[in-house]
This record gives structure tokens, sequence and C-alpha cells, in this order.
């Protein structure tokens, strides 16, 4: 019987647990701020799943590459990051739940093609 107990407490605590954030990953092209067919997938993919939890906060984090201009390269990443925020507003996901978060450029990523992206995170609120 304790052990009917214990197990049932295990499976209340497991049912209380929050799910972990879901990351997607959108790449751009070089010096690019527009979204191909695989990229516009991968923003509709998260928005409806944004959609499916209205509590949840949506975190948009645009990246860039280390070029000749710092500045241009920063804006670069804001341009990203303002552009998936707005598609996935434009699929359906209030705005206010949306954060947009541009990061410093940076070449220490794995690959050049890996400092071209926008992460989009949904979380739990």
């Amino acid at each position: 019987m304790r052990r009917l107990f214990i197990a049932l407490g295990l499976s209340l605590l497991a049912g209380c647990a929050s799910k972990p954030p879901r990351k997607y990953v959108v790449f751009f092209s070089n010096n690019s701020v527009e979204l191909d067919s695989a990229a516009q997938n991968v923003v509709s993919e998260a928005a409806s799943l944004a959609r499916q939890n209205p509590s949840g906060i949506v975190k948009v984090e645009g990246y860039a590459g280390v070029g000749n201009d710092l500045s241009a390269d920063s804006l670069l990443a804001i341009q990203r990051a303002k552009l998936v925020r707005q598609q996935i507003i434009d699929d359906g996901v209030d705005a206010q739940r949306v954060v947009q978060m541009p990061r410093p450029p940076s070449n220490t990523e794995a690959s050049a093609v890996g400092a071209r992206r926008v992460e989009i995170e949904l979380s739990a609120k």
C-alpha cells in the first residue's frame, strides 16, 4: 500500500513538472533579411504551437556574424528578429506575448551559417 502512495505521489509530481522551452531556428542567407520557404515553414510551425499555448511567451533572438561594419551587423540581427517577430504576429500570436531580443554580432558560432539565424523559443509563463 505504501508503494502505491509513493507511485501516486511521483506521478502527480511528474504531471506538475513544467515542460522545457521549445526552440526553433530560422536560417538566413548571407546579409539577408528575407524568409525563404523553409524559414517560413519553421516560423509557421512555431506560431502554430504558440497559439496552442496562449499563456506562453515567445522569445525571438536575432543573430548576425561579424563583418566589416559592426553597426550594419547589429542592424542585420535586429532586422532579422523584427521580421520573424512580425511574421509570428501575422500568423495569429498576440503581439504582447512575442519578445524580440537581438544579440551582438559574433563569429564564435560553430560556423558562419550559425551566426545567420533567428532563434524562436516557446516557453510556458
